[in-house]
């Protein structure tokens, strides 16, 4: 994920910018990312980087998250990013990565979140949730060795996916999440690719009856069919019904119901760039 401070309007449309490769796809935990895959990425941060730099930006930062973190060859990614993609990579560890997706989602919701609150971040390799106050920052954090990506590749072999394989992912996310003890909170907000492109589906909040009414929304053709109904990316429509299951499995974990927030990690690290 690559973001840019710049200082005119143009920052929102550069923002949207996104690219799907995958990159975990496929890989074993610990394993090598191919070399192909690694030059693929480097030609899509290449075109961002250019775009920020057309649009005036004065700082850019790229992150990377769990596929690159776990990857046996990180350092090799992070070099041919610098190489040839024009910028260094910061590979966040679990805690950074709870701290900003937390910051990107309390300080971009329009009104303003009493009491103690979850963040859950739902993204391809893995999922945190970090547990806080607005004013006072993360005071709880896990991260969890699942995500969209990795289950839809465990499990969704059908396009769309038969009931057996959602059961398959529903006892996964369940069993990872098993022996953890959150503290109590107040109001739950998802973030993360899966939860922004639910919104489309079903609204603004994840409950138990608009979670169902999505996933069958998300089952009931090819996920070319789907994408085309709802405008969205086919690759993403084929991670989400994955991506549900996970951010159900949390909810259900935290005991609220959980709102899709308007920022997340990216808005994170933009937030903490600008120091706030």
């Amino acid at each position: 994920m690559l973001v840019a401070d710049a200082r005119d309007g143009r920052l929102t449309e550069l923002l949207q910018r996104r690219a799907f490769t995958r990159l975990g796809r496929g890989l074993a935990p610990g394993g090598a990312i191919p070399a192909a895959r690694i030059a693929e990425n480097a030609g899509v941060v290449a075109e961002q980087v250019s775009l920020a730099e057309q649009a005036g930006a004065q700082s850019i930062r790229a992150v990377a998250t769990a596929c690159i973190r776990v990857a046996a060859n990180r350092e090799e990614f992070c070099r041919a990013m610098r190489e040839y993609g024009g910028v260094d990579v910061a590979v966040l560890d679990g805690e950074e990565e709870a701290r900003l997706a937390f910051l990107g989602a309390t300080k971009t919701l329009p009104e303003r979140l009493e009491g103690r609150v979850a963040v859950v971040d739902v993204g391809g390799g893995s999922t945190e949730i970090a547990v806080g106050t607005v004013d006072g920052g993360v005071e709880w954090w896990r991260s969890f060795a699942f995500g969209s990506g990795f289950l839809a590749d465990a499990y969704l072999g059908d396009d769309p996916p038969s009931p057996d394989q959602l059961d398959e992912v529903r006892y996964h996310a369940a069993q990872m999440l098993a022996t953890t003890v959150p503290p109590p909170v107040d109001v739950a907000v998802a973030v993360g690719g899966s939860a922004a492109s639910l919104r489309r589906l079903v609204g603004d909040v994840l409950g138990r009856e608009s979670l169902a009414a999505a996933l069958g929304e998300l089952t009931r053709g090819p996920a070319v069919d789907v994408a085309a109904r709802f405008a969205l990316d086919p690759q993403r429509v084929r991670l989400m019904p994955a991506g549900l299951l996970a951010l159900e499995a949390a909810g259900r974990l935290l005991g609220q119901p959980l709102h899709i927030a308007r920022g997340g990690l990216r808005e994170g690290v933009l937030l903490d760039l600008a120091g706030m």
